[in-house]
Parts: structure tokens; sequence; C-alpha cells
């Protein structure tokens, strides 16, 4: 019954990716791509910039609301008081918005830093559970987008609660990652 199961699932997986893979009448192999890019082309980098951060996932962590499935577009990226415990301690989404408690007074360069490099302003690290790793692979151009997106949305004056150092008590909600399992351990890099 299992083996039955399973090939029906593949079936339908390979039907649905059939599906998908067909082009319009009269297009190339490349059209899907090529339509994506000549859209993209057509974007200014403001409207590039709001695709890349609702498609990066920015606003799951950065907009109050989303992750109880009413985020509060009235307060776009202005941080978060729902804290991420785990090794690190308790961190929380920063102020993403141009205003003095977000990213007014950051400059261009401190802004991709911390997209792609996962470095604040003062150079101390961003704690996870920033995926700064995988924004490390956007182009320059569209990291670009990215700040002039940030720069172009309303301020909201937000502070966040400060970040909390592991084995310190915290108060309001938390999101707490357990232990890492064997496999999900930090490793060092072989020699």
């Amino acid at each position: 019954m299992h083996r039955i199961h399973r090939i029906a699932i593949l079936a339908l997986l390979a039907l649905a990716a059939a599906s998908c893979s067909k082009n319009e009448p009269g297009q190339g192999a490349g059209a899907p791509a090529d339509s994506a890019a000549q859209a993209a082309a057509s974007m200014t980098p403001v409207q590039r910039g709001e695709y890349l951060v609702t498609v990066l996932g920015c606003h799951d962590c950065h907009t109050p609301g989303y992750f109880y499935g009413a985020p509060d577009m009235s307060r776009a990226l202005s941080g978060s008081e729902l804290g991420w415990q785990g090794p690190w301690g308790v961190s929380y989404a920063r102020n993403l918005t141009p205003d003095s408690t977000g990213l007014l007074g950051w400059t261009d360069d401190e802004i991709l830093r911390a997209i792609q490099n996962g470095v604040k302003k003062d150079g101390s690290p961003i704690a996870p559970p920033m995926p700064w790793p995988d924004f490390a692979h956007l182009t320059h151009a569209d990291a670009m987008a990215v700040v002039a997106y940030l720069r172009s949305i309303p301020p909201v004056h937000h502070v966040p609660p400060a970040r909390v150092p592991p084995g310190q008590k915290v108060a309001g909600s938390v999101i707490v990652f357990p232990p890492a399992p064997d496999w999900d351990k930090p490793r060092k890099p072989a020699s």
C-alpha cells in the first residue's frame, strides 16, 4: 500500500512539474526567465527593493503582528518586541525604517554591511535568526535596491528591546529555539 501511495505522489509531482514548465505558444525555452528579467529591468530601484524585501521575508520578523497573522503595515519594518531565544541570548528584530530609532543615521555602506555581512553600525555582530548569510549572495544592485526601498518607507518611531545576553532573565514574549541536536551543532571547519 505504501509503495502505491509513493508512486501516486511521484506521478502527481511529475505532472505538476510538467505543467509548470510549459511555455506559452510561440515562446522559447527561456521565456519565463526572460519575462522575469524584463519585469525586473522595468522596475525602479525602490520597486525592486520592495519586491525583494517582500520575497526575502523581511516583514516576517521586522513588521509587528506578522507572526500572528495580522501584520500591521502602518508600522511596516519598525521592529518587533517578540524575542528570539537561543544560545546567543534573546534578540529582537530591529527598526528598519528611516527614523532616528531605525536606520536614519546609517550610511548606505553600513546598511549593506548589516544585510550582507551581519555587522551592525557599531561593528558588533547581528544575532540570529537574521539570515544575513543568505543575503550575502544578493547582487550589489539588488542589495542597493533594498537600501533604496528602506529609505523610502515612512519612518516609525520605535525602539525594540535590547538584546538580552545568555542566562539573563527575559520579560515579554519569546520564541525559544531548543538546544541543537548533534547533527545541527556548529562544527569547526576541517583544517
